[in-house]
């Protein structure tokens, strides 16, 4: 194992978060850390009362449905990852009341050497409706005033870096949270592990950040060196651009968070971009590499454009699939894929 220098702090700046400040943050397509973003928070004055008040108020009305939890034992240190063989995961599965949890946390947080707890992603008009209409953000823009929040409770837990096809902002409302961030361009010096066995969707990276194993893992250093970190507080919002990897650590005995996914600047009726990839690990990946070379160059040349725009030549009536984006074309789009795939 090899110690790591502290990686460079995340930028930051002042809340709280408004709608020009988010605009601002999203044209810069970086993450920053805006502290005191949601000063006026019931859960994050509860949050720092202490971890007591912060669960107090979550229950203060029964959750409206049961909630999926996850636990690991306690030799796992906390890191929620996969099994020693990577045939599978080193934590378990469990559904219920989200009051029973919250009583075990509690009750976990007093124990020398606990499990890791965590109930993730679990979106909370479903759950706790007075939590929804009580902490909102202000109004940030049509995207993601629509989007749904979700919430994320447990104890000193750890999640490996890995990335969302998404925006994310997310506010620490109880105890503290480390974000550690990589450029999506670090994806290699990252070594993601499987694609269809992920702990939560995603591949993650197999390199434990706390004690990262360089002779295993040499390309880690140079990720390590294009990393940012901070640590938030209650009240405090980090904002994640679209697939940027992210690792986070939970620091206190009680930790809570809310996040906001969203997806901006796509049109309507566009294609996942992940089942693409997706497809030509299908279709291009098994190709002689001099095949493969060949669909790099048409990659470039048709879709990431690197050459100006592909179509220039042609009349507008005659460009087709690759004239301007519109619903109508999307939908052509979708039928002829559906036609392909049925083959």
């Amino acid at each position: 194992m090899t110690a790591l220098p502290p990686p460079s702090a995340l930028p930051e700046r002042a809340g709280p978060i408004d709608a020009a400040t988010l605009a601002e943050i999203r044209a810069a397509n970086a993450p920053v850390v805006i502290r005191d973003a949601v000063q006026d928070w019931p859960l994050v004055a509860a949050g720092r009362a202490g971890a007591g008040a912060a669960i107090a108020y979550l229950k203060r009305a029964p959750s409206a449905k049961p909630v999926g939890a996850i636990m690991a034992r306690p030799e796992e240190g906390g890191r929620f990852f996969y099994n020693a063989a990577m045939t599978g995961m080193n934590f378990a599965k469990a559904q219920g009341r989200l009051e029973m949890f919250l009583d075990d946390l509690l009750h976990a947080a007093s124990i020398a050497n606990p499990p890791a707890m965590a109930v993730q992603s679990e979106i909370i008009p479903d759950v706790l409706p007075h939590l929804a209409a009580e902490n909102r953000l202000p109004p940030l823009g049509p995207a993601i005033d629509r989007v749904a929040p979700r919430i994320w409770i447990g104890n000193r837990i750890t999640v490996a870096p890995h990335y969302d096809v998404m925006e994310n902002l997310a506010v620490c409302v109880t105890g503290r949270r480390r974000f550690t961030l990589f450029p999506p361009e670090q994806i290699a010096n990252l070594y993601p592990g499987p694609i269809e066995l992920t702990p939560a969707g995603t591949p993650v990276s197999v390199v434990d950040t706390r004690k990262p194993d360089l002779q295993r893992f040499p390309r880690f250093a140079a990720a390590w060196d294009a990393a940012q970190q901070a640590t938030l507080e209650p009240g405090d919002a980090i904002y994640i651009p679209y697939c940027w990897w992210h690792g986070v650590e939970s620091l206190e005995s009680v930790n809570i968070l809310v996040n906001y996914w969203w997806t901006q600047g796509v049109p309507e009726g566009t294609g996942a971009a992940y089942d693409a990839m997706l497809h030509a690990l299908y279709a291009i990946k098994p190709l002689p590499p001099h095949m493969r070379a060949i669909w790099r160059t048409w990659f470039d040349h048709f879709v990431f454009e690197t050459g100006g725009d592909p179509v220039a030549h042609l009349p507008p009536q005659a460009r087709g699939m690759l004239g301007p984006v519109t619903p109508s074309l999307l939908e052509r789009m979708r039928r002829i894929l559906r036609q392909a795939l049925s083959k």
